[in-house]
């Protein structure tokens, strides 16, 4: 499901490092939310929770494998997103 674009809301999402972190390494490579977390020194809920945010900005896909959440970059939404500021930003339209 495509989501509107919310230019403050996905300017949020990516405000915090740790969340640019984990975009990053979803670009890479779908990974489970116990993969994500190996990488940093803060615990599972806390990863959880930027993932959620990743998730409800629209930036990141998850799926169910077995018991695993499997996450990757929604890269079409980060294309659009990225397009979306772009274009509201730009001094051409001025």
């Amino acid at each position: 499901m495509k989501r509107t674009f919310d230019c403050v809301e996905f300017c949020k999402a990516l405000s915090d490092p740790t969340r640019q972190q984990i975009l990053e390494m979803l670009l890479e490579k779908e990974m489970s939310v116990n993969e994500i977390v190996a990488a940093f020194s803060v615990s599972q809920p806390t990863i959880s929770h930027h993932l959620e945010l990743l998730y409800q900005a629209g930036l990141v896909l998850r799926r169910k494998d077995g018991k695993q959440i499997l996450y990757r970059t929604d890269d079409q939404q980060v294309y659009f997103c990225c397009g979306k500021l772009i274009a509201k930003f730009s001094p051409a339209d001025k």
